[in-house]
């Protein structure tokens, strides 16, 4: 099976959602050339994929919509790019899918209480629904907790919703001098550790016989085209999101071993690493047919997964 082979496959038996891959085309190749793409970019980077112009346009209209992209138009040209309410969330999430996995842990905590009812329904469901997508649990009734969380990210998050100096933040570990449950007992009731292996673990089952083609193109010469390089990263990075985004993020001392996230996190990176640069030549090629001025990948691209270069 060669590359190709695998593409034609993939697309058949588990082809992207057409709105969902325009967040992946946008966070993966949009954001490092300036975060704005004009709409005939847009259609050529998407066509491979099967998604039609209509369905196209439907799709950014929706993200419009809910507040992912901001149109603009010029004549009869129109270009989208993600509005600023929304980059802070996707620097944040591509932040975590091209960082490696957690490795160290000093046994703390984090706990977000509402002891006092300092917040109304409406607060507490969004600061409730947004803790639990930056992988948070409920421990219980008012508090929510995670072992690694990321404190600039949530002070950004409290301050988005408008709730910051309103909660209680704090940070503890278990007391050695007392004899009491270890708070590793709450990983089992919390979260779903279970669910989010199985999806690395199918992640693995569909991207390791591609790394074998990708190599054995590699040891004929034979040259991925720019086009299927960048169909293969963008595949890889969506399926890989998918899974990455539901995953708390829990330090590796609380998971089960082996933990197939960072096998999965490896296997990433090895085929990012053989497919970037040609896929950054067909982005650039569609980005320059719009816009003669389009900007290179920045800097910051090259730090993904660990150094590209």
């Amino acid at each position: 099976m060669n590359c190709n082979d695998w593409i034609a496959g993939f697309l058949a038996s588990d082809p992207p959602r057409s709105k969902s891959l325009v967040v992946t085309i946008f966070g993966d190749a949009i954001v490092p050339h300036g975060g704005m793409v004009w709409l005939g970019s847009l259609i050529e980077l998407l066509a491979p994929f099967g998604v039609n112009d209509r369905l196209l346009r439907t799709s950014v209209f929706r993200l419009a919509q809910e507040g992912w992209l901001g149109a603009q138009r010029d004549g009869r040209r129109a270009s989208y790019a993600i509005t600023p309410d929304a980059m802070a969330r996707f620097v944040h999430a591509y932040r975590r899918i091209y960082a490696p996995p957690n490795v160290h842990w000093d046994g703390s905590w984090t706990l977000v209480l509402n002891g006092d009812g300092a917040l109304n329904a409406a607060e507490r469901a969004s600061v409730r629904k947004e803790l639990l997508w930056e992988g948070y649990s409920v421990i219980a009734p008012g508090i929510m907790g995670h072992p690694a969380a990321d404190g600039p990210a949530l002070d950004e998050l409290l301050k988005r919703l408008g709730v910051a100096g309103r909660l209680f933040v704090v940070q503890g570990k278990s007391m050695r001098q007392v004899a009491a449950r270890p708070l590793s007992d709450l990983v089992a009731a919390g979260w779903d550790v279970a669910g989010v292996a199985a999806g690395y673990n199918r992640f693995i089952a569909q991207f390791e016989p591609l790394l074998a083609a990708l190599r054995a193109g590699a040891a004929d010469s034979a040259a991925l085209a720019p086009e299927a390089a960048f169909v293969v990263r963008t595949l890889l990075i969506h399926a890989y999101r998918r899974v990455q985004l539901h995953d708390p993020q829990l330090p590796v001392e609380l998971l089960p071993t082996p933990w197939p996230g960072a096998l999965a996190y490896e296997l990433a990176r090895q085929i990012y690493l053989l497919v970037y640069a040609a896929a950054e030549q067909h982005i650039d090629a569609a980005l320059h047919r719009e816009d003669a001025a389009a900007p290179a990948a920045e800097a910051a691209f090259f730090d993904r997964f660990g150094g590209l270069a």
